[in-house]
């Protein structure tokens, strides 16, 4: 038989209605009723209080970001796939990409007061796996640091992102579609190329006067890079770009 139990802080059941199969008693921590034993009106049950634990996301109307954070609007998660199939959420690309709503006032370096580089109404791609998600008027919105951030989109192709700080945009080069012997390989089997071009810089980061540090690198470079390093980007045309920071660079090939 089911039992229900009741715990709260100490009990007067002076004030309670009369139970069959209980008795009165004062001090009571602890109440157990058996439920076929159990006969009355919940309305009238006012002296028991119980405790139940519960998550509520809180509602906000306004966010604003402090210090080098920003404010992003995500974009949606893609749920079906350009053919129309609906994909399970085991495999939904998280979004990388978004609006910028609000920005903080910046940071200081030095003497300088340094202000964020991107600006609200700008289209940014951002770092996967980063920032803390909230929800701004039945949406969801990341903010993240201004060093997460990769770069600003100028257009919808991600040929024309504009690197932000020590950050590096890298055509990939193709990888091999065949062995040394002549046997083609399938996609699974294609070792991940760290070779590419390179199709546009960072300004550099901050030194400590505030001042722009110059990257080794310039568009039209061929490099080697780190294989592991930096965030995968698909082109409209399908070309892969990497996008990486100029530490994960390792040498440039002429």
């Amino acid at each position: 038989m089911a039992t229900l139990q009741f715990t709260s802080a100490p009990l007067v059941t002076k004030s309670l209605p009369s139970f069959k199969c209980l008795r009165p008693s004062t001090g009571i921590s602890k109440v157990n009723m058996c439920l076929g034993c159990l006969d009355f009106n919940l309305r009238s049950f006012r002296g028991l209080v119980v405790n139940a634990s519960s998550v509520t996301s809180p509602k906000y109307t306004s966010i604003k970001p402090l210090g080098d954070r920003v404010l992003i609007k995500t974009k949606t998660v893609e749920e079906k796939t350009v053919g129309g199939i609906f994909l399970p959420s085991t495999v939904q690309t998280k979004p990388q990409s978004g609006e910028v709503i609000a920005v903080g006032a910046g940071k200081k370096i030095g003497d300088s007061k340094v202000a964020v580089s991107v600006k609200t109404g700008s289209e940014i791609v951002y770092s996967k796996y980063i920032g803390t998600e909230v929800e701004l008027e039945g949406t969801i919105h990341l903010i993240v640091k201004e060093d997460d951030i990769i770069g600003v989109l100028e257009t919808d192709d991600v040929k024309d992102l504009k690197p932000l700080n020590d950050r590096v945009l890298i055509k990939v080069a193709e990888a091999e579609e065949k062995t040394a012997g002549g046997l083609l390989l399938t996609e699974a089997s294609k070792e991940k190329p760290s070779i590419g071009m390179v199709i546009a810089v960072g300004p550099g980061l901050l030194d400590e006067e505030g001042k722009r540090k110059p990257l080794p690198v310039s568009p039209g470079n061929t490099v080697l890079y780190s294989k592991y390093a930096g965030n995968d980007l698909k082109g409209k045309d399908g070309s892969d770009y990497i996008a990486l920071r100029a530490s994960d660079l390792m040498a440039v090939l002429s």
